[in-house]
């Protein structure tokens, strides 16, 4: 499977390439900033990519627009984006991308090697990979439907978004998997969504309710190192 990796730290990129070429995976190019990152995408046409949030020359949201710009030129790209920080602007520019193959994570779950490669195919699959703390961040900041989820419902909203279905939700919950399709009827009625989505079609027709919010926050700019 070919990756491309869009990256400015040496350190970590190669610590990425290293990772993956002994996980099956073939990186086929690493990029510093995001014009490079549009190059390879074109020269290699990638199964798959990884993309930082920030990458140069101003270390705010050049990773997140390359990435969109690489699933405009190239529709259904898989982009699976890396960040040090939850940035729920980011998050929503990226949701608002139509379709699958998405993923955002945070910078420390590559050292969780099984589950990042996990996401990863998730994510090549043409799936939904959501880091949790993103999911969590994004459900505290939305407002009405979301509030009237129950304390469950949330959890079940949640794992349904990092891209798991329903008997791993019901290990993960340790509940039946009858009470989490019960759940699942219960959120996609009060988000509004039909209750006959399944598999990845679920998982986006909650991001699409997410994707409907997540680009209404103020951007106050970057306040926080780079990523």
């Amino acid at each position: 499977m070919r990756v491309v990796i869009a990256e400015d730290n040496v350190l970590l990129s190669s610590g990425l390439e290293l990772l993956l070429n002994s996980r099956g995976f073939e990186v086929a190019a690493i990029a510093r900033d995001a014009a490079g990152f549009l190059d390879a995408v074109a020269t290699h046409r990638p199964e798959v990519t990884i993309v930082d949030v920030r990458l140069p020359p101003t270390f705010r949201d050049e990773g997140i627009r390359a990435a969109v710009q690489a699933r405009r030129d190239h529709p259904g790209l898989p982009v699976l984006v890396l960040s040090q920080y939850v940035e729920q602007v980011y998050a929503g520019r990226l949701l608002a991308d139509a379709g699958g193959g998405i993923g955002y994570l945070l910078k420390d779950r590559v050292s969780r090697v099984g589950e990042f490669t996990d996401a990863l195919r998730r994510v090549a699959g043409g799936g939904t990979a959501m880091d949790p703390e993103v999911i969590a961040q994004l459900l505290a900041a939305r407002g009405d439907p979301v509030d009237a989820l129950t304390a469950r419902e949330r959890e079940v909203l949640a794992l349904m978004a990092e891209g798991h279905d329903n008997a791993t939700i019901a290990r993960r919950l340790v509940i039946t998997e009858n009470a989490v399709h019960k759940h699942i009827g219960n959120v996609f009625l009060k988000l509004g969504l039909s209750v006959g989505d399944s598999g990845h079609r679920r998982v986006r027709a909650v991001l699409a309710y997410l994707r409907h919010h997540g680009g209404t926050a103020h951007d106050p700019g970057p306040s926080r190192p780079p990523a």
